[in-house]
This record gives C-alpha cells, structure tokens and sequence, in this order.
C-alpha cells in the first residue's frame, strides 16, 4: 500500500536526516509535521519526501529533505529571530523557518512563485510570519538589516559583500558558493568586525541571478 504522507514523512526522518547525523531535535519535529507535499507540483507529490530535489517551476526546484534541514540547523536560530531568506521558491524553506518561530523576509526573483508560496502560506496560517518580496535580493536589505540570519537558497560565485555587513553580531550566513556546475555550503558568522568562514561540504544549487550572483 501507498504511504500516508504521514508515514512518508516519518520515514524522511528517521532515514534520511537521523541516518546522516542530524540531531537538532526542533528541526526534526519541524520537518517531521510540515506537509512538505503540498510545496510541490501536483504531479511531483508522490516524490514530496524522497531523497533530492525536484523541479517547482520557472527553472526553479525545492532542495532534498536533507539539505534544507542541515542548512536550517547551521543557520542556528532562535525563536522570534528575524531572518532574510534570498529565493523563496517553493516556500518550504520559509515555512520551516516560521514555524521554529522565526519571522522571514524572503525575497523572490519569480512573481508566479513568490505568488503561490503566499497563497499557500495563508493556508498553512503562516502568513504574519513571511513576508514575500518580489525583487533581486541577491545583494540582501539593507534596510531591514542587521539580520539575525541571512539564508541564500541558490548559488552565488562568491558571497556578496553586503550580505557580510547585514548580518547581526553573532549572527550566520548559510549561502552555497562556487561555479554553476558545483558549489560548496558556505557557513559565515560575524564577530563584531571579523567574519569567520567555514565550508559544510558540497552541494549543488541552481545559480542566483542578480547583482550580487551570477549573470541573468
């Protein structure tokens, strides 16, 4: 028999995040309630929690199970946290962070995908946590800086210089860097006016596009 999104997701646990190491028990339960079928296409439900990423759209995808709870667990929030999130896609990035009780801003290049996660966050009852923008946020808000924590969920070439200055003391950077075809997860924190930088291991992104990414 099919399994119940429940138990799908259930299994996403235990053999895919436990199985690798993940620990962060608030991130678990996060990922083990948030309906992650209903972030993708109709016809891609079946494979909502499988292991890897699948296509959402507009050249877009929503990453494995996997990579959003690794990224969310080095990004290190704390509830009522206030964090920039640079391509909303799917929205399901958005949705974890909101329900660890985050408050996001995220930013979205695409108008039919920054429209839909709106639609569905208010289903979801997440829409006072959220905010959608649509714009190049690849070069982050400096206005609603200093960020709690600045989370980029596609690749850039390098870290964009202004996402440095944006973030609080203390604060981290999660952003995958590195050319097209491959990129390593980059983790930056501030220490008052240092930044200390470390790689996560590889990955692979779709690229960002804007001023601080790559070329449109």
């Amino acid at each position: 028999m099919p399994e119940t999104p429940e138990e799908a997701r259930a299994a996403m646990i235990e053999r895919q995040l436990r199985a690798r190491g993940m620990r962060d028990e608030r991130v678990l339960a996060v990922l083990g309630e948030l309906p992650r079928h209903r972030f993708v296409p109709p016809g891609q439900r079946d494979l909502a929690y499988a292991d890897g990423a699948l296509p959402i759209g507009a050249g877009q995808t929503i990453s494995q199970p996997y990579v959003v709870a690794r990224m969310t667990e080095l990004l290190g929030t704390e509830p009522d946290d206030r964090i920039l999130e640079i391509g909303t896609g799917s929205g399901y990035q958005a949705a974890v962070l909101a329900k660890l009780g985050c408050r996001v801003v995220s930013y979205e290049r695409q108008p039919e995908l920054a429209e839909s996660a709106r639609l569905l966050f208010a289903e979801l009852g997440l829409e006072s946590a959220i905010d959608v923008r649509v714009g190049d946020g690849s070069s982050g808000d400096p206005a609603g800086g200093p960020w709690d924590g600045i989370i980029v969920t596609a690749a850039a070439p390098g870290v964009p210089p202004g996402l440095r200055e944006q973030l609080a003391d203390g604060a981290r950077l999660v952003i995958p860097v590195g050319r097209r075809e491959q990129q390593e997860l980059l983790v930056v924190e501030r220490r008052g006016d240092e930044w200390l930088e470390h790689s996560d291991g590889s990955v692979v992104f779709v690229p960002l596009v804007g001023e601080g990414g790559f070329p449109g």
